[in-house]
């Protein structure tokens, strides 16, 4: 296969670092806890603090602080800032411009002594535009439609959307919403309810 020199510059750009993940050159990455086959995009900085695990996929222009902790298969698209507090469990999709929060009492140069921790489960998707409230726990496999903001905790499995974000339903693992009686179109799966949202029987 014959590459043009535009395809061979970029292949040389992408830098394969301690044969484990790829940063882009013009990223900056201060973390040493970063897992195989993650790969890191143009702009982005992850502080020293921060663990990122395999097979990520951080795009252009985020900022990942040093109290983050970001499991395996984990996409964040551009524009998103992960401040200190914040845990994405694996499986998470991060939709562009995603905005967390971590102090609900900000002021100019104060502190405070420790700051309010965000979870978001397993296979939860955030959708663009998104604010999500510190403190708050988006359960596993939850959807949050595009541009809402989430001020509450969210039940596994639920689908929630609007300003403030309101739940709508239930939507299965595959992201198809759960019929009334809490089975999946698509395919067939069968949920049923629980304290935390739905599980699949």
């Amino acid at each position: 296969m014959k590459y043009t020199n535009n395809q061979q510059k970029m292949e040389v750009e992408h830098v394969l670092i301690n044969d484990t993940y790829f940063k882009h050159p013009n990223s900056l990455v201060e973390s040493e806890r970063i897992g195989k086959k993650t790969r890191i995009w143009a702009f982005a900085h992850v502080l020293p603090g921060a663990v990122i695990g395999e097979n990520c996929n951080i795009n252009d222009h985020t900022f990942i602080e040093n109290d983050v902790i970001i499991g395996n298969n984990v996409t964040i698209k551009s524009g998103v800032y992960i401040w200190d507090g914040v845990r994405l469990a694996d499986n998470v999709f991060i939709g562009p411009n995603v905005t967390f929060t971590n102090d609900l009492q900000p002021r100019s140069k104060q502190y405070p002594e420790s700051f309010e921790k965000t979870v978001v489960e397993e296979g939860a998707s955030i959708g663009a535009n998104s604010t999500i409230i510190a403190g708050n726990r988006i359960g596993k496999y939850a959807m949050i439609g595009a541009g809402s903001v989430v001020t509450k905790d969210v039940p596994d499995h639920s689908l929630w959307y609007g300003n403030p974000a309101r739940m709508k339903g239930y939507v299965c693992a595959c992201g198809e919403k759960l019929l009334s009686d809490y089975t999946c179109c698509r395919c067939n799966r069968r949920y049923k309810l629980v304290e935390s949202g739905v599980c699949i029987i």
